[in-house]
């Protein structure tokens, strides 16, 4: 008796840079790694000093602002969306993030954290998907929500 095995993909920078609109300083997700299909993946973003937030929020004290912990989760989940949608030979015009639904904040993130966008899809139809996003850092976590995304096909 022999087990299937899954084969996770991972995204590089380019490979974002194809799948999203977004461009810096507002795209929030570096990589993307162990992507099962549209099904789970994990997002990573590394929060450096240098990043124009930093400026002002807040210059004794820098911390990742939490409005794009939550950005950069919808990012992620926009990603793999696209990508189950290229598989499909259609090429999405748009992917907008629609929903965030229970929100909770546990930590701040600093400068030189390694952020990783868990992202568990709950459902999909037709061309939305509800995702359950978890932010961690070192294996803890910061920040939670269930949110969701479309893609605009025509």
């Amino acid at each position: 008796m022999s087990e299937a095995t899954t084969t996770l993909q991972t995204a590089d920078i380019m490979q974002i840079l194809d799948l999203l609109p977004h461009r810096y300083p507002f795209l929030l997700v570096d990589r993307i790694i162990e992507i099962d299909g549209d099904n789970s993946c994990i997002g990573i973003k590394n929060v450096t000093f240098n990043e124009p937030q930093f400026t002002g929020h807040f210059p004794t004290r820098p911390i990742f602002p939490g409005v794009f912990l939550i950005e950069g989760m919808a990012q992620t989940a926009g990603a793999i969306c696209v990508a189950a949608k290229l598989a499909q030979q259609t090429r999405p015009k748009q992917v907008f993030f629609m929903t965030i639904d229970k929100v909770k904040f546990r930590k701040p993130v600093e400068p030189g954290d390694r952020v990783e966008f868990h992202l568990k899809k709950l459902s999909n139809r037709r061309n939305m998907w509800w995702y359950k996003g978890e932010a961690k850092v070192d294996g803890n976590l910061v920040c939670e929500a269930e949110l969701s995304a479309m893609l605009v096909l025509e």
